[in-house]
């Protein structure tokens, strides 16, 4: 439930990364400005954005290290989950074999002659 909502926590931020840029874009360029100052301010825009990238990715990795270590452990419980759920049936088993009564032993059975098939004659 937490790694659900990490990783909602984490898009929704990186959506609102996006949404700004795309924003302040927009607004920069149906803003009435002179064309100078509308391209002083894309530029200094332009100059945010690897700044903008980088934050978002460094955001996307700490979300994907976390998920990954959350697969790990939760991959690690459920290996040992099998492992001893296998270990108990193999007891049991093996309780089971060594409480049975021994089988009688059963005549040996004659071999059949193979059957005919009528669809061949």
């Amino acid at each position: 439930m937490a790694d659900k909502r990490s990783s909602s926590a984490g898009t929704f931020v990186a959506g609102a990364i996006v949404g700004v840029a795309i924003g302040a874009v927009t607004g920069l360029l149906l803003a009435p400005r002179t064309g100078r100052e509308t391209r002083r301010l894309l530029k200094k825009s332009a100059d945010a954005l690897p700044e903008i990238a980088e934050d978002l990715s460094s955001s996307v990795q700490v979300q994907a290290d976390r998920l990954s270590g959350t697969a790990l452990k939760n991959w690690d419980s459920t290996l040992s989950r099998l492992k001893e759920a296998i270990a108990v049936g193999v007891e049991a088993s093996q309780r089971a074999r060594q409480s049975a009564p021994p089988k009688a032993a059963r005549p040996p059975v004659e071999p059949r002659p193979p059957a005919r098939d009528s669809s061949l004659t």
